[in-house]
């Protein structure tokens, strides 16, 4: 008996992590593109290796309206794909050219859920120029980090 309680936890558990999967793929195949300023803190870490911990400009915005527990920002897209924030999301209909961007409220500071982008050990250089980060983002206003642009809108990755 034990045997089967421990084989179908490990079926749930593969069958939990597997949806999570497909719902990120879901997210990279069928999410629109925006473009986030940023406030880049370069860092190191002897555990994970080279990382950039990013803040977004936009996150100090949404922090100055004192909003205490998570919730959705509204963000406007201007021509260049570069969100800019306009209020907090407090159930009322949205505009046609508005979009929501989910957030956590987490100490004194809100979170966007994609603050660190890791590279290769000694690939800094390449990302050194990092204006914007470029995200993916759901209708339900997940996000995922899909890589970083500078000042031009043009992707930063390695020569390799």
């Amino acid at each position: 008996m034990r045997r089967v309680t421990i084989f179908v936890m490990v079926i749930v558990i593969l069958i939990a992590i597997n949806f999570q999967i497909y719902q990120k793929e879901q997210l990279l195949t069928e999410g629109s593109t925006i473009l986030l300023e940023l406030a880049p803190v370069d860092p190191r870490s002897l555990m994970q290796g080279d990382y950039m911990i990013l803040r977004y400009k936009i996150a100090a915005l949404a922090e100055a309206t004192g909003t205490e527990k998570d919730g959705f920002l509204v963000m406007g897209l201007d021509e260049n794909q570069v969100a800019h924030f306009l209020r907090i999301y407090d159930n009322e209909d949205l505009q046609p050219v508005e979009f929501l961007l989910r957030f956590r409220k987490r100490g004194r500071g809100i979170n966007l859920g994609a603050e660190s982008f890791f590279f290769q050990e000694g690939h800094a250089r390449f990302y050194d120029n990092a204006h914007y980060g470029e995200l993916k983002v759901a209708a339900n206003g997940d996000s995922v980090l899909i890589g970083l642009r500078d000042k031009n809108f043009k992707l930063l990755q390695t020569d390799e």
